[in-house]
């Protein structure tokens, strides 16, 4: 990013200038970075009032990044191994437990197909598609999964549905099939979006583990744009919140309720419920635990802030993913323009929510 790679600049001249006193040194630059980033904050507070969301979204886009934290030239183990994590200098690439960020220009793609289909791997898809969601995304999302999502691999749809017999038949390729399942429709969207846990915990018991090494769970209102294949599979996947990522941690929505199981005061990222996944095992352990506290807190009459999302961050800082997608695999276009976002893989879908849940099917 063009602010912090100023300020980077005005660190290693002041390195340079004061060699001789290196404690003193690491003061100016630790002191500098924090007057920068408070000024940051003043200048967005100022946009706010003046401009509009739009001239804070891009403000927020100069906040720069953390780096990646391992020694430069550190290769990961496994099948990661051939990701570049130095190929991009204006995003972390890594986090600090080691796990790897991904970003396009990090990774061949081919090198990741090769590995999983030697392996025979499968992948369960998990949508949920509720009343009015149905109609509005449940045919766009997927069509473009077809075309893009872990193709030349096969896979399994699980559409959620409270009415099946409105599930589009759609000619998949080969090796892809769709299953569908009904389930009960809640009152409240908010219920949906709890109960869900508990239903993708029950799936893969049922079903996803006889059938599927890795699962992804997505929300419906999306659309693939872009390629979106197996470099994503991980034991344990989490997505950066595309709308969090460049902002001070002191701006994430973390559930601040001490009466919720979900409640936190510190984490390493903001993580997006609209894409999860990972293996088999580990989501199921996941989601289960979410539910959990889900149920733990209806008995003390409480409610999470961001309900499941909630959830899954403070799992999430207890149990750190073994991988991070950026924001690239699951973007808002209102958001504008962003350098470090060079293609598109998943994007928002234009929102109707007060259409969609307050009105009845």
């Amino acid at each position: 990013m063009a602010a912090g790679k100023a300020w980077s600049e005005v660190c290693d001249k002041l390195s340079a200038w004061n060699a001789s006193v290196p404690l003193v040194k690491m003061r100016h630059c630790h002191k500098g970075k924090r007057g920068f980033m408070f000024l940051v904050c003043i200048t967005t507070g100022f946009f706010i009032a003046c401009f509009g969301p739009s001239s804070v979204r891009f403000l927020e886009g100069l906040i720069p990044m953390d780096v990646c934290p391992l020694p430069k030239g550190v290769k990961l183990q496994g099948i990661d191994h051939s990701l570049d994590l130095w190929s991009r200098t204006d995003v972390q690439t890594c986090t600090y437990w080691g796990a790897p960020i991904m970003w396009d220009g990090m990774f061949n793609s081919t090198v990741y197909d090769q590995e999983h289909r030697g392996r025979g791997t499968s992948v369960a898809l998990t949508v949920f598609a509720v009343g009015r969601y149905l109609d509005a995304y449940l045919y766009d999302f997927l069509i473009s999964a077809e075309l893009h999502f872990m193709v030349g691999l096969p896979v399994t749809y699980y559409v959620f549905t409270d009415v099946p017999d409105k599930v589009p038949e759609l000619k998949l390729k080969q090796g892809r099939t769709l299953k569908v399942m009904k389930i009960k429709r809640h009152e409240r969207w908010q219920d949906i979006s709890m109960m869900r846990m508990r239903t993708i915990a029950d799936v893969i018991e049922a079903y996803i583990q006889h059938e599927n090494q890795y699962i992804f769970c997505f929300d419906v209102d999306q659309v693939f744009v872009g390629h979106f294949g197996s470099e994503a599979l991980g034991d344990l996947v989490a997505l950066m919140h595309a709308f969090f990522y460049h902002r001070p941690k002191i701006m994430y929505t973390y559930d601040n309720n001490p009466r919720s199981t979900a409640y936190m005061t510190e984490g390493d990222f903001y993580y997006h419920a609209a894409v999860f996944g990972g293996s088999w095992q580990r989501v199921k352990n996941m989601t289960e635990a979410c539910y959990r506290n889900i149920v733990a807190d209806k008995m003390n009459q409480v409610e999470a802030l961001w309900h499941d999302e909630s959830h899954l961050n403070k799992y999430l800082w207890i149990h750190k993913p073994s991988k991070v997608l950026s924001p690239e695999y699951c973007w808002d276009s209102l958001i504008g323009y962003r350098s470090d976002i060079h293609v598109n893989r998943l994007l928002w879908a234009e929102k109707q929510y007060r259409k969609l849940r307050n009105q009845k099917a």
